[in-house]
């Protein structure tokens, strides 16, 4: 792989130890930062010559010897270019075509999957397959920053954080440091002994730390399409966090996508796009630094100096900006040309059908558990622990994807008026903003009528639900997230229908009562405090 932060490459040219071109099928992406990776199997040891391409002429080159002594690693620290080349690693560990929606059970079969990962089996010691990777989402950023610095030789560090309050951000202590990389090829074991001590330390509140703190593991960056590169952190006020994947470009005909991964509880790990449905972001929670972070190239580089950085600088610009204009300034770079409304609406309807699907399996890895042990009963936590907890509840409980799915519904909902608002972010044709309303509020009702997907009920039948049901069952998904309840009743079914006959657990009537208490934090679409 060849990485650029300046400018795109076009290609990639290889020559064997014998001066002799070997044809390459080069896969070029990004940027910034811009990449060309292609495979190369040599067919014998010596000096191979790579040269990256732009414009049709050689920009850069270097020669790779196979066979012999062990090279020494050309890297310095997390400098720009080591950043880019994480970032590159980030973008084509998660790419798949934009039609699938790609779900994996954990990052494991993302990490030992070669031709996703570029550093698999790196160290040459079979070292991919020997240990877990079952992060969450506060751990995804975290995990994947040292299992790169292990396999590259670079440092890590990290802070242990308090969880903030109502009223002021997560604070953290100094930096740990791990250096356990930097003396060659590290074993194993130094790995594995380093996420231990990362997994300890490390938490939701890690990412909602202060915008203008200075002792952070991140720090905001501006709302620029230069700034954000693959790998970046994206922490929402209520805890969930996750990572920039891709950029798709606008082009015509085509809406652009900001695409993102996230861990969840269960350790799944899917792709998500952005939109207002999975990108939450509030200008009034005290007790959070929300936003686009990056990692401090240095842990004690204070936001004066990484405010000059030419390329990704701290800026403390999203925590003065109100919500709405936070989600205006988004859609102008993924969309800066505009978007005609049909456009933005498809986007949007297939972002929340994906949120549906990605719920599926959720309900089903609880369902699962819960048949593979009889008789259990997740305990509750109470009050707002039931977002931030332990065990069972945490793992197959979904009270945060449930609320972001009410959120995705009511955004869904308010586009027509959306277009009112905010004429500017679309492409109208001549056409007035009330003329444009009226017409996409019509086109919803027929398209959630058109769309479907399938869950799993109890006895293992499928069961199709249209987005329209979806939307009738709003009200329901307000005490869905229960694991102790049956699969029907956490997609809205009601007793007495065909659809619920296959139901055979309820959670207990004390947490029901709870539930309902807690109620008014789904309908209202806002956490509570902690």
């Amino acid at each position: 792989m060849v990485v650029s932060t300046d400018a795109p490459l076009q290609g990639l040219s290889v020559k064997g130890p014998d001066g002799a071109a070997i044809p390459v099928s080069a896969v070029s992406r990004g940027g910034p930062p811009w990449s060309v990776s292609a495979v190369v199997e040599p067919g014998r040891n010596g000096g191979y010559r790579l040269e990256a391409v732009r414009n049709g002429a050689g920009v850069s080159c270097r020669t790779v010897q196979v066979g012999g002594a062990a090279q020494a690693r050309p890297v310095d620290g997390w400098n720009r270019d080591a950043e880019a080349f994480y970032s590159a690693w980030i973008e084509q560990l998660f790419d798949a075509p934009l039609e699938e929606n790609m779900s994996f059970p954990s990052l494991e079969p993302v990490l030992r999957n070669p031709e996703r990962n570029f550093l698999h089996d790196h160290l040459a010691a079979g070292e991919d397959g020997k240990f877990p990777a079952t992060p969450d989402c506060a751990d995804l950023p975290y995990f994947l920053r040292t299992y790169f610095a292990w396999k590259i030789g670079l440092p890590v560090s990290f802070r242990r954080c308090s969880r903030g309050s109502a009223n002021s951000p997560p604070r953290c202590e100094a930096p740990s440091k791990i250096d356990a990389f930097l003396h060659g090829p590290a074993p194993l074991g130094a790995f594995k002994a380093a996420l231990v001590q990362v997994n300890n330390g490390v938490h939701s509140g890690s990412a909602r730390t202060g915008l203008k703190d200075d002792a952070t593991d991140l720090y905001p960056l501006p709302l620029k399409r230069d700034a954000l590169w693959p790998g970046t952190v994206y922490a929402d006020p209520y805890g969930h966090t996750l990572m920039i994947a891709r950029w798709v470009p606008q082009i015509a005909g085509q809406s652009g996508l900001l695409l993102a991964v996230d861990a969840q509880p269960d350790n799944s790990v899917a792709r998500k796009r952005f939109w207002e449905g999975t990108f939450l972001f509030a200008d009034d929670v005290a007790g959070a630094g929300p936003g686009f972070k990056a990692f401090r190239p240095a842990p004690t580089a204070r936001n004066a100096d990484l405010a000059d950085l030419p390329l990704r600088p701290y800026s403390d610009e999203q925590g003065e900006i109100s919500r709405e204009e936070f989600y205006a300034r988004m859609g102008k770079l993924i969309n800066p040309n505009g978007l005609d409304p049909r456009q933005a609406y498809s986007a949007m309807l297939d972002a929340l059908v994906e949120q549906l699907n990605t719920r599926v399996v959720s309900v089903e890895t609880g369902e699962r558990y819960m048949q593979s042990h009889p008789g259990t009963v997740a305990e509750m936590p109470q009050g707002a622990a039931i977002f931030e907890t332990i065990g069972p509840w945490e793992d197959y409980s979904t009270p945060s994807r449930d609320m972001r799915l009410i959120i995705a519904m009511n955004v869904l909902e308010a586009l027509p008026e959306q277009i009112v608002r905010h004429p500017d972010l679309f492409v109208l044709n001549g056409r007035s903003p009330q003329e444009m309303k009226n017409e996409m509020t019509q086109l919803h009702a027929q398209r959630i009528q058109e769309r479907e997907f399938t869950y799993t009920r109890s006895d293992g039948s499928p069961w199709p639900l249209s987005v329209a049901e979806v939307f009738a069952r709003k009200a329901a998904f307000e005490m869905s997230y229960n694991p102790n309840d049956c699969a029907e009743l956490r997609w809205g079914a009601q007793p007495g229908t065909p659809e619920y006959s296959t139901c055979r657990r309820h959670a207990p009537a004390a947490q029901k009562a709870r539930m309902e208490q807690y109620r008014p934090w789904f309908r209202d679409a806002k956490r509570p405090s902690r």
